[in-house]
Parts: C-alpha cells; sequence; structure tokens
C-alpha cells in the first residue's frame, strides 16, 4: 500500500493548473478524502481535517467575497495547517487575495482547474482511492482479453507467461507477468496492475525476460485493468472433475469483492490461449445476458418433452 502521494503526482494526473507554491509541490497526501470547508469559513473549527486536500468551488468562492479582509485572512490562516497538503480552485475561479497570502505564508500551494467542482471532487477522489487503497500481490498473469480482465492463476511452471505471450500474439494486451498488485477500487471493483520494476515485462522459460512493449508494440500493453475473471490453470490428472457444462459457480474474494474463477486442466495438445480466450468471450455473453448453459438446459429439456410426448 502506498502510505502518500505527492501534490505533483496529483497534479499530473488530473492536469490541474498551479496558481502558486510551485516549489512545494512535494507536499505529501495521505488520505483520499476531500474537504470542501464552508463551515470552515464561518469560523466553524472544531474539526477541520487538516490532512485532506481543500476544495473550494463556487459556494466557498461566493461566500468569502462576502467576509471581511480581517475576518477572511483569519480563517485562511486557520486553514493553511503544516499538513494541509494544497488548495484547489475550481471553474477557473480566482482564489481570493486572503487565501494567497496565507498559503504563501505556509508554503501550500493553490491549485485550479477549469472543471466543475463536483467533477474535480470526482476525479481526484478516484485517483487517490486507487494510489492510497491497500494492495495485494497475487502469483499471476493479467491480460486484457476484448475488454475483459482475465488474472490467469496457477502453480509455478504451468505455463502462464506462455499462455500470455500467445495471447499477446493474437491481439490482446499484457497488464502484468509474474506479480499483480491487486486492490479494491470501490465496492464492486477490483483493479490489478504491475509493479514498476515488472511494467510491460514479460518472463519466457528459456529465452528470459522480454520488453512486450518494445516487440509489439505500445497496443500489446495497459498499466491497469479491472479483474472481471479468474482462470486457473491446473494440470491434468485423471481423478480431477473439471466443469464439462459451465454450470459450476466457483469464485475467489479479494477484499471484498468477489470475482468469478474457472479451473482450466493442463494437457499435451491444449491450445490454452485459445481456450481461455472463448472463456473470456462467454463470459462477456453471460454479462451481456446469453449463458450458453441455460439454452443447453432448454434445449434438452425441449427434447426430452418431445420424446415423451411421442411414447
Amino acid at each position: 500500500m502506498t502510505e502518500s502521494v505527492t501534490v505533483a503526482e496529483l497534479v499530473k494526473a488530473n492536469r490541474l493548473d498551479v496558481y502558486s507554491g510551485e516549489e512545494n509541490l512535494d507536499r505529501q497526501i495521505t488520505t483520499s478524502d476531500i474537504s470542501r470547508p464552508g463551515l470552515e469559513l464561518t469560523g466553524y473549527f472544531n474539526y477541520y481535517p487538516a490532512k485532506r486536500v481543500q476544495l473550494l468551488g463556487i459556494t466557498e468562492t461566493s461566500f468569502a467575497k462576502g467576509m471581511s479582509h480581517k475576518k477572511l485572512l483569519d480563517v485562511m490562516r486557520k486553514m493553511c495547517q503544516p499538513e494541509t497538503p494544497a488548495f484547489v480552485i475550481s471553474t477557473q475561479l480566482d482564489p481570493p487575495e486572503e487565501l494567497k497570502e496565507s498559503a504563501a505564508e505556509a508554503g501550500i500551494p493553490i491549485l485550479g482547474t477549469k472543471l466543475t467542482t463536483s467533477r474535480v471532487l470526482s476525479n481526484m477522489t478516484n485517483f487517490l482511492e486507487g494510489k492510497l487503497a491497500e494492495r495485494q500481490s497475487v502469483h499471476g498473469v493479467l491480460v486484457d482479453i476484448y475488454g475483459v480482465g482475465v488474472m490467469i492463476t496457477g502453480d509455478s511452471g504451468v505455463g502462464k507467461s506462455e499462455t500470455a505471450l500467445e495471447l499477446v500474439k493474437r491481439g490482446h494486451r499484457l497488464i502484468a507477468d509474474d506479480r499483480v498488485e491487486v486492490y479494491q477500487q470501490d465496492e464492486q471493483t477490483l483493479v490489478g496492475a504491475a509493479p514498476a520494476i515488472l511494467s510491460h515485462l514479460l518472463e519466457i522459460r528459456g529465452i528470459g525476460i522480454i520488453d512486450v512493449m518494445n516487440l509489439f508494440g505500445a497496443g500489446a500493453v495497459r498499466s491497469e485493468t479491472d479483474i472481471d475473471l479468474i482462470v486457473h490453470l491446473e494440470l491434468w490428472k485423471d481423478d480431477n472433475h473439471f466443469d464439462r457444462l459451465g454450470n459450476n459457480d466457483e469464485t475467489q474474494r479479494f477484499f471484498d469483492v468477489v470475482v468469478p474463477k474457472i479451473s482450466i486442466p493442463v494437457k499435451t495438445g491444449r491450445n490454452l490461449a485459445i481456450i481461455i480466450e472463448a472463456a473470456a468471450m462467454n463470459f462477456r455473453a453471460r454479462s451481456m445476458g446469453y449463458d450458453a448453459t441455460k439454452v443447453f438446459d432448454e434445449n434438452l429439456k425441449r427434447l426430452i418433452k418431445q420424446n415423451g410426448n411421442k411414447s
């Protein structure tokens, strides 16, 4: 888990303008919560979340215009605490002069954007939640197949990386090989990314490490993707029972998110890349309301009924 994000990273990710304090963009942000300091402008500081990025929109700046210079300067100085990372002004509004003076005294950057308050609030929250979220490192490979994030797991040496290489050759995109950094974005979304040291790299036994982006182009990689499906590769054993009809609702939980999971037997002669590609397409079809297993069941029931009527 990343413990903090710099203001400079926030500026870059959200395309914010730096109004002042450019020399202080190394200040640390430790929480994804954003504060809109409305009560503070009235003088209420019994609870002031000073560690949060402070966002001022039309409401806050309009209220500030009606305050006297002395009172507003006093409020702004109280808002500029040592742990306050930055102020953000939305809708291309001009920051109050009292804020500029107080922020300069405290060494706090003032940032701006043309976006509305609601939009920039959402963008910054999503970015900070992703960066500051608790992470879990999973042994596996993550590939984007037709827009479906498929995490391939299995014992070491079962063929995960080789299968990922074949999928990349078939036009799909690699996110991570060997280690997948998994974090929960919201109540229903799980996201996977590669550790920085392994980004765009793929290890193939007998060849070594290859750079997928260098060999196949920028279109063959992604930095991160939602994890929609887990495909677990298992060595074929005669006494193992694998799902043949597609009605086995196996899942795996990460944090508070439950992800569908299927197990695929590995045997000489089986083209795993095509099988996993088909699994991703079948998952996508199910997500759109088409279930081949139900169609088979309905056809079977119809056939049994017809045969029963004949007798």
